[in-house]
């Protein structure tokens, strides 16, 4: 039986810009959720159940509903200090399309457990244009051309270099996938790795690139204005700024995590290591708002 284990910044990285429609009938399952003192931050996916350990609220709010750090808004003190333990066991079958296994159980839990009430609004806000840093349109040493094998996969695939989880292998519901991942190394054909100041991605259009994991390192909407078509492998490596870090990644108290304080910035590295650049604009961003969430009992 193959599992996925995968710390929250790692699975955050599989999530789009695009906030998904609501299931379409409530969810048979069983769960237990108990409040987590020491920490965490894991969640393993296996065939009908996940486990998650050390987990904020608010993490689990940003994984239900495919949200970016920055299009979330509102919510009480404790939604990125407190952390909690969640077993949850799915009775019946899960319907194809539409949210995936986890993002489908998290809603309906966060609902159930938490009484999590929320609505959108559509806000002009600062966002990020990426475009060509040359006039030329060389591109930087780290971004290439995808292998004609890839770029052969990809297009059979016909749905995107990325697949529905955003990685694109099998979906994270427990159903099969990659029992382990390399963050480290260059990824796979549709592939999405990465951690804290540095991400790879094979097999992937800029625009996929721009929309989900710039806009996740950015704390912007990213729009991809390069021009650029086709398959492309990418690796980036920087270090972030403070506020480029998203909420609930380490609990409170806890040292930061290791980052190279000698690496270039976010901005620098995009424009030396991949030939693009980020331009300031102003746009339509669609924010998720919260407008009440309770502490669950603890059972």
């Amino acid at each position: 039986m193959k599992h996925i284990a995968c710390g929250a910044s790692a699975l955050l990285l599989a999530l789009t810009i695009v906030v998904a429609q609501e299931p379409s009938a409530p969810l048979d399952y069983v769960a237990s959720v108990k409040r987590n003192t020491a920490g965490g931050g894991l969640i393993r996916i296996m065939p009908g159940n996940i486990s998650v350990t050390g987990m904020p609220a608010g993490m689990l709010v940003r994984l239900a509903y495919g949200l970016q750090d920055f299009q979330m808004t509102g919510g009480p003190g404790w939604l990125f200090s407190d952390r909690f333990d969640i077993e949850a066991k799915v009775e019946g079958p899960i319907s194809q399309g539409g949210p995936t296994f986890v993002q489908t159980v998290f809603r309906q839990l966060l609902a159930d457990r938490f009484n999590l009430k929320t609505h959108k609004e559509t806000r002009e806000l600062p966002i990020f244009a990426l475009v060509l840093a040359r006039s030329d349109g060389r591109l930087g040493p780290n971004l290439t051309r995808s292998s004609d094998e890839c770029v052969a996969m990809m297009t059979t695939r016909g749905r995107g270099p990325s697949g529905p989880d955003g990685r694109g292998g099998p979906p994270p519901d427990g159903r099969g996938g990659p029992a382990t991942l390399n963050f480290d190394g260059p990824a796979p054909c549709g592939g999405r790795l990465g951690g804290i100041g540095r991400l790879r991605a094979g097999g992937t259009t800029i625009e996929q690139f721009a929309s989900g994991l710039l806009s996740e390192r950015a704390q912007r909407v990213v729009i991809d204005k390069t021009g650029l078509t086709g398959y492309y492998d990418i690796a980036l490596t920087y270090t972030p700024a403070p506020d480029q870090l998203p909420r609930g990644l380490a609990p409170p108290g806890a040292p930061p995590p290791p980052i190279d304080p000698d690496g270039p910035s976010l901005f620098t590295a995009i424009q030396e290591q991949l030939g693009l650049k980020l331009q300031d604009q102003r746009g339509p961003v669609e924010i998720f708002v919260i407008d009440s969430i309770d502490k669950p009992t603890e059972n």
